[in-house]
């Protein structure tokens, strides 16, 4: 499915309905709207079908943001982590979508930080999986360290400052260590990818720094991160929560996993969205409840 916001072409797909006959009257249900990384070299589609079975809880809806997977191309040059934090408020407003829960894995964590920071309120909460909001060449590099050795940290360092082109093969070894379980090959072929893109959300990610921004959310959040992931370490989701407001963070570490947390402990991953989804959404049908 498609739908047109702010002068590109976004394409979504769902699981699960948003309300659902209880007795003598329909309830409605949290709707979880899912905001894949990148830049470039994802799409939604790695966040399936593992992601599937909260539909027994809430409505998922996986999102393509603009110039990535089957949503609308641009110029890649106008691409920005803001723009595409815009593009989620006006996403979830266009089809309807009240008191979203946005979800965002990696950059789709830089993004969702920014839109509850550019739209304080507008979700009902934000579960920032695997993210950071301040990108640091040493933490990463001794996150690679403790993940793989001095070789492997080596190799991350030069190929997320650009200062060396990694080869497929070099990749492929620091991927590896992302934590113990990682996207198959079947996943990553599936994958839609814009390199121009890449480029340009590589060039961004260096310069990242949304620290600032953390106190401007309003929504209640979940940090979530892995206790072995190399690329955002624990001490960058540490470093999220401290910057929020007082009383709306939470911090929850999946022992014994990576950057895929999903992949590594499902039960408890999905558990811990779950239960966090169904406290801010219980709270905001108190609100609201006659």
């Amino acid at each position: 499915m498609q739908v047109d916001v702010n002068g590109t072409t976004l394409w979504f797909d769902v699981e699960g309905p948003s309300v659902v006959p209880d007795g003598p009257r329909m309830r409605d249900r949290p709707t979880i709207v899912l905001v894949h990384g990148g830049p470039g070299t994802y799409d939604h589609g790695y966040l399936q079908p593992w992601f599937g079975a909260l539909a027994d809880a809430m409505q998922v809806v996986y999102l393509d943001l603009r110039d990535h997977g089957r949503s609308g191309r641009g110029d890649p040059s106008a691409w920005s982590f803001e723009v595409c934090a815009d593009d989620i408020r006006a996403f979830c407003d266009s089809l309807g979508i009240d008191r979203p829960i946005v979800l965002g894995h990696s950059m789709g964590g830089f993004i969702a930080i920014l839109y509850g920071a550019r739209h304080p309120g507008h979700a009902g909460g934000l579960v920032l999986v695997g993210t950071m909001a301040r990108f640091d060449l040493d933490r990463l590099t001794d996150g690679f360290r403790a993940a793989g050795g001095d070789e492997i940290a080596e190799l991350a360092r030069g190929d997320y400052s650009g200062e060396r082109i990694t080869t497929d093969e070099e990749w492929a070894r620091v991927f590896a260590a992302f934590g113990p379980h990682v996207p198959d090959a079947d996943t990553l072929a599936r994958r839609i990818r814009n390199l121009d893109v890449a480029a340009v959300g590589m060039d961004l990610m260096r310069r990242l720094d949304l620290r600032d921004q953390l106190p401007l959310i309003a929504s209640p959040t979940l940090v979530c991160v892995g206790e072995l992931d190399p690329v955002t370490p624990v001490d960058a989701s540490r470093e999220i929560v401290d910057g929020l407001r007082p009383g709306i963070g939470r911090l929850g570490v999946l022992e014994g996993a990576g950057h895929f947390p999903w992949l590594d402990d499902r039960a408890s991953f999905l558990a811990i969205v779950e239960t966090f989804v169904a406290e801010v959404w219980s709270r905001h049908q108190a609100r609201v409840r006659p």
